[in-house]
């Protein structure tokens, strides 16, 4: 796999790999771990608040083998709780995950080698411009909202 703006290449370790339309990331444990708290709270599957180490554990599991086997949290009970909101069908969790950890590592990736430009605003957040044409970049789909089956700590 080469680098650029068709097929970019994101390495930070080899804990982890995540493929999505034929390109494959290497991640480290840390960064893993730490991009996939993010994704589960962007979602809305998580609170902020919620996310401890051993969450995160569950959510890691999740995210890298498609389910929890060795439950570290109360969250594990919960996504079975909502096995039928969460996993499985076009809004699925697991899909979803890993989907904007892939994201956020090729939008880093594209960052790094000079083609997307970051700007922030206040209200929206980060948003990206081609760095050649200064044309906004493509959003993507819109993910799911999982707020209403969030998981809120040990009380689930």
């Amino acid at each position: 796999m080469g680098t650029g703006p068709l097929s970019p290449s994101y390495s930070s370790g080899r804990d982890f790999a995540v493929e999505v339309e034929g390109l494959r990331f290497r991640f480290s444990a840390e960064d893993f771990r730490s991009r996939v708290g993010a994704a589960a709270v962007r979602l809305g599957v998580v609170r902020r608040g919620a996310l401890s180490p051993r969450v995160i554990d569950d959510l890691v599991a999740l995210a890298a083998h498609g389910r929890i086997t060795a439950a570290r949290s109360p969250l594990a009970a919960h996504v079975e709780r909502h096995r039928a909101t969460l996993l499985g069908g076009p809004g699925d969790l697991v899909h979803w995950l890993r989907r904007l950890v892939f994201r956020g590592a090729w939008i880093d990736q594209q960052v790094r080698d000079g083609v997307l430009t970051p700007e922030f605003g206040e209200e929206v957040g980060f948003r990206y411009r081609a760095a050649a044409t200064g044309e906004r970049a493509a959003d993507g789909p819109r993910p799911p909202d999982w707020r209403r089956v969030a998981f809120h700590g040990d009380g689930g």
